[in-house]
């Protein structure tokens, strides 16, 4: 897509594969899920999977029908269904397509084996509930599914489970525990790792690991840089001051007047406001880079503009580059720093780019 305005995304393949082979240096006894789920986090999924075509171990999203487009697309690494199947029709296209199937409780594994399709080996991870209590067996319902599996020679089955608080402070043992005692005496795969545990905890690498969030250059750890991790920004939101203010000592910035220069000030107009995905609840003093100098915002987000301090930018006029996050001709502005003056995370700012931006991809 075309546009006149100056906001862009752009998009560094490059940089997905240097992260890819990160995860896989940092986990180098284990096999990684490249986790393109959600649109591979704001990025495309299929720049990512083009990024990755030739090297991932496997690919793991959510949805049946776009595991089947991987295939119709030639991808013939394992793809991994992170929430299973949700239809009869996602369970036939599980056996046609040879996709492996999260099974979170017994009505999703009653459905796969129920299909009159299963003529050929399923590949399963049989997801156990350690403590997210999001999804998963536990205790009481896992004896059933073993029963059942029982019953079904042509099931390969990996153990997963999947980490709250892989990257703060009660870290990973208590799950891990709880994995163990359900998992008993399993001698078979087991999948356990999320970005945070892959870069913190080596005792969860088993046989597969999933990175997400580190595949995209951001920080799975809050106060640790995605830089000192060795990640780099896939992508760049930019944009460029399409007008100026000055502001005298009182002047009010935005809606609600939210902001009130202090000191005679130089103000910035920036094309990009939360219609375009930028945080609207993002408040003055959150990160930006205009021609390579760090400065912040002022005032309220609008749904077009937001407006930057230039006061100690004096050459910046109309027309000037804005990095909004990620490594642009205007200077480099980590994304888990824009998420955090926001109180939200990278995921959040990625995923919720709009339609209506363009993406460019670095080389083509």
């Amino acid at each position: 897509m075309k546009t006149s305005r100056p906001i862009r995304a752009r998009i560094a393949p490059a940089a997905i594969l240097h992260n890819y082979r990160l995860a896989r240096e940092s986990a180098p006894q284990s096999k990684a899920w490249a986790v393109v789920k959600a649109n591979a986090y704001g990025h495309g999924q299929w720049r990512a999977v083009e990024a990755l075509r030739g090297e991932a171990d496997g690919f793991a999203l959510l949805e049946c029908e776009n595991a089947v487009a991987l295939r119709e697309a030639g991808i013939t690494q394992p793809i991994l269904l992170l929430e299973g199947v949700f239809s009869a029709r996602d369970a036939r296209a599980v056996v046609e397509h040879r996709l492996t199937c999260v099974v979170h409780c017994q009505e999703q594994l009653e459905l796969l084996l129920g299909s009159a399709a299963v003529v050929a080996p399923l590949s399963i991870y049989l997801k156990l509930n350690t403590g997210m209590n999001r999804l998963g067996f536990t205790a009481t319902t896992l004896a059933r599914a073993w029963q059942i599996l029982r019953e079904v020679p042509q099931v390969d089955v990996t153990l997963m489970t999947h980490f709250a608080e892989a990257d703060g402070e009660r870290g990973v043992s208590e799950q891990l525990e709880r994995f163990n005692g359900l998992a008993g005496d399993w001698r078979g795969p087991v999948s356990l790792a999320n970005s945070a545990a892959l870069l913190r905890h080596p005792s969860t690498h088993g046989d597969w690991v999933r990175p997400g969030i580190m595949l995209y250059g951001a920080s799975p750890f809050a106060g640790i840089s995605a830089e000192s991790l060795g990640l780099r920004p896939v992508m760049t939101l930019e944009s460029a001051i399409i007008g100026v203010q000055e502001l005298a000592v009182g002047d009010r910035v935005g809606y609600g007047g939210t902001f009130t220069a202090e000191q005679p000030m130089r103000l910035g107009i920036v094309a990009c406001g939360y219609a375009d995905g930028y945080p609207r609840h993002a408040p003055s003093g959150t990160p930006i880079a205009v021609m390579g100098q760090p400065t912040k915002t002022v005032g309220r987000v609008s749904m077009d503009m937001l407006a930057c301090d230039l006061s100690h930018i004096p050459a910046a006029g109309i027309g000037a580059p804005v990095t909004l996050w990620g490594n642009g001709i205007a200077g480099s502005v980590p994304a888990d720093d824009v998420a955090a003056a926001a109180g939200t995370i990278a995921y959040e700012l990625f995923c919720a780019v709009a339609p209506r931006v363009p993406v460019i991809v670095d080389g083509k």
